[in-house]
């Protein structure tokens, strides 16, 4: 190859490098930066929210693997459910907040509750026993 081959060569691969980063930068400009953005509530048929017992989980699943393979601590935010998979994101809302939060435990929940709420969550969402939640998946992005 000819010293002046060898330098088109390489100015072409600098332009085309260049052209894939500012290809990339405005593609992540155009998308808002993507990653910061939480994930959209996706409304059930009919709209609105399903609505679900729950209750807070005892604190004998502390410490232990969980069958979504989590190690609880005090601070998880999460929540065991019976049928949904495990790493399922949904958003709860109770008493005009709403929490995006997944599936870190399975079976049955703490006084035949449909969601057991780990204690971080249900003092995030100011859940004390027993009562109503509302909830809805989140969008896949």
């Amino acid at each position: 190859m000819t010293p002046v081959l060898a330098q088109r060569a390489v100015l072409l691969a600098a332009i085309t490098l260049l052209s894939g980063v500012i290809a990339l930068a405005l593609a992540d400009r155009l998308d808002g930066g993507g990653d910061s953005a939480l994930p959209e509530a996706v409304a059930p048929p009919g709209g609105g929210w399903y609505e679900a017992l729950a209750g807070v989980e005892s604190s004998r699943i502390y410490g232990r693997p969980t069958a979504c393979g989590h190690v609880l601590e005090r601070s998880t935010m999460g929540f065991a459910h019976p049928v949904l998979p495990c790493g399922a994101k949904i958003y709860i809302g109770f008493a005009g907040k709403e929490v995006l939060t997944q599936v870190v435990a399975r079976g049955p929940a703490p006084d035949a509750v449909q969601f057991g709420l780990t204690e971080a969550l249900a003092r995030e969402l100011g859940v004390d026993g027993r009562t109503t939640i509302r909830w809805r998946f989140a969008r896949r992005s």
